[in-house]
């Protein structure tokens, strides 16, 4: 079993920046990916951006040039790092360890006002 800890979400005005962190405990040698989803007020989960061990790493294309993922696989962490965030980021962000039937973290909230 993987446990996994996010940290540094918040409220945060349009256009700011937020990062969030995240830590993995328990069998991280079962661990091949890690990443972060988010799930927005009636709305369903999805993928944000992921980091297969290696090099793989795959983000949403809308915010490419907004979201930034960086995974240490020695200290199994991942962090995410939000630029010029707008109203429409406002969701709960999840840590994720292998898969959608992998991991989870308990989710940070990130609130952008307008």
């Amino acid at each position: 079993q993987v446990q996994l800890v996010e940290s540094g979400g918040g409220l945060v005005q349009t256009g700011g920046s937020l990062t969030l962190f995240c830590a993995a405990s328990g069998r991280t040698s079962t661990i091949f990916s890690m990443g972060w989803y988010r799930q927005a007020p009636g709305k369903e989960r999805e993928v944000v951006a992921v980091k297969v061990n290696g090099r793989v790493e795959w983000t949403v294309e809308a915010l490419k040039d907004r979201f930034t993922i960086v995974r240490d696989e020695v200290q199994n962490t991942v962090s995410l790092s939000m630029n010029n965030l707008n109203p429409d980021d406002t969701a709960v962000y999840y840590c994720n360890a292998n898969g959608r039937s992998g991991s989870w973290g308990q989710g940070t909230q990130v609130t952008v006002s307008s």
